[in-house]
């Protein structure tokens, strides 16, 4: 049995494009789609927030200049797309996906309706939330705290290019250490950047923990729904 019965993963966009500079590189969505479908097997429900910087990032220099709120509907759309992939990729692993969107785009993908993500979830479908919030000037980060708290999450897993949270960049010092559990009160007392401030404030409040690990370690999301030692569980 899983140590989770029901998560939110967050992915970002850029985690899609494996060493392309941008777009979605196939195999690298393939090799993601596989490990979401391996957690499902255990009976975990899974629900998914995708960033959109790998789309828009082939055209974010003509976006220099722009009204910010005009930038953050390109930004949405693009999560659109990376969720139909996402949700395409998964249909030919043998998973049953699907799309919902908080801007309504109905000949696409579905808008997004609570209960009826509720349904899914228990029916064992993957749930794929797209756009965002559907609102400009909030991010990924906190449409994945907001989806995960309305679905009833028990985590929201944040799966980034670094595998946990560090007392400082493991880039620049190699002698920086992992974190295994941190408190929200002491994460934010050392300023680490978990999420951005407003998602990592909703999860504080409606507490519910964070997982942060690494997207790029196979076998990584199999290792924390399992309960395992990976990553980084920021906690109330």
């Amino acid at each position: 049995m899983p140590a989770y019965r029901r998560i939110l993963l967050k992915l970002s966009g850029e985690a899609l494009m494996g060493d392309d500079a941008y777009g979605i590189n196939r195999a690298t969505i393939a090799r993601m789609v596989a490990e979401v479908h391996a957690v499902t097997k255990l009976g975990c429900e899974v629900a998914v927030v995708i960033g959109g910087g790998n789309i828009f990032r082939g055209v974010a220099g003509g976006s220099v200049g722009m009204d910010r709120a005009t930038a953050d509907y390109m930004g949405m759309l693009a999560t659109v797309m990376n969720s139909l992939a996402l949700a395409d990729a998964m249909r030919q692993d043998g998973l049953t996906a699907r799309v919902m969107s908080a801007i309504a785009i109905d000949q696409v993908v579905e808008p997004y309706v609570r209960p009826k993500a509720l349904q899914y979830l228990e029916e064992g479908k993957v749930v794929v939330f797209a756009a965002g919030t559907g609102n400009p000037f909030f991010t990924t980060d906190t449409a994945a705290a907001l989806r995960g708290a309305e679905i009833g999450a028990e985590v929201v897993l944040k799966a980034t290019k670094v595998d946990g949270v560090y007392t400082a960049d493991p880039a620049k010092d190699p002698s920086a250490t992992r974190y295994s559990t941190i408190s929200f009160d002491e994460a934010i007392a050392r300023n680490l950047q978990v999420m951005d401030a407003t998602a990592f404030a909703l999860c504080r409040d409606q507490k519910l923990p964070i997982r942060v690990f690494s997207i790029l370690k196979t076998g990584a999301l199999m290792r924390v729904v399992q309960g395992e030692d990976e990553g980084t569980l920021v906690h109330v």
